[in-house]
């Protein structure tokens, strides 16, 4: 692995761990201006997140400059057709793996629906500018360090399949939700296939913005429908449960 990247992986791992020390830190000054406690750590979760996401997708686009030049500079009209094609229809290939993963993990008797997105749904309603980093901000980060670095150098020793399973199990794993982990990881197939196929990131990358996008926007203004429907999808899943 080169040694940029080595840079750029602990530039995630501290990002994702900077929580612990910078929410508290930040708590405790909102709590100073006469906020509750209790509200000054939402407030100080909402603005951490926001914080640390972009300053470390500032720093690692730092210190990918060099390669990132390179990349454009070699970039022809061809190329951005091609972009386009790949990027628009690895959306809909996406929410494919997507729906694949859904119905077997229901056969499988995993309940609909990722606490995950529920919680960021939550943070989005109460502080709209998250969405900054659902929809943006974060797919980026994630584009680059679990396609373009974990399965870009897996992919340099091992063989598709296997560089594309263990960085996305990787990737699942690193959403916290091991119960959705074929989700997570049919997601992470398909934006390294994207890859493989193209040779640029930028079209996993425009593919998983998109993506996280239209999902919020159907989360935000179908957001009782969605509701009333994953109500009714539990339902019949307890009952099918109980009858067999």
């Amino acid at each position: 692995m080169r040694r940029e990247y080595g840079f750029v992986l602990i530039v995630y791992i501290a990002m994702q761990l900077s929580s612990l020390v910078g929410v508290p830190l930040l708590a405790f000054l909102i709590a100073g201006n006469g906020e509750s406690l209790q509200s000054a750590r939402i407030n100080a979760m909402n603005y951490w997140i926001l914080i640390s996401f972009i300053s470390a997708l500032l720093i690692i686009l730092f210190i990918l400059r060099k390669e990132m030049r390179e990349s454009l500079n070699t970039m022809q009209g061809e190329d951005v057709r091609e972009i386009l094609k790949w990027g628009i229809g690895g959306i809909f290939l996406a929410y494919f793996a997507q729906y694949v993963a859904i119905i077997i993990e229901q056969m499988l008797g995993i309940k609909p629906g990722s606490e995950n997105t529920q919680g960021i749904m939550e943070m989005i309603f109460g502080f709209p500018a998250v969405i900054l980093v659902t929809s943006i901000v974060g797919p980026i980060l994630e584009e680059l360090v679990f396609r373009k670095i974990i399965f870009g150098s897996l992919h340099r020793r091992f063989n598709f399949f296997i560089s594309a399973l263990l960085s996305s199990i990787i990737f699942a794993a690193a959403h916290m939700e091991f119960e959705h982990i074929l989700l997570y990881s049919a997601m992470g197939f398909t934006f390294a296939y994207l890859y493989v196929k193209t040779k640029r990131i930028i079209v996993p990358i425009f593919a998983h913005v998109a993506m996280n996008t239209l999902v919020v926007i159907i989360q935000i203004v179908f957001k009782d429908d969605i509701e009333k429907i994953m109500r009714e999808a539990e339902k019949m899943q307890n009952f099918i449960g109980g009858f067999l």
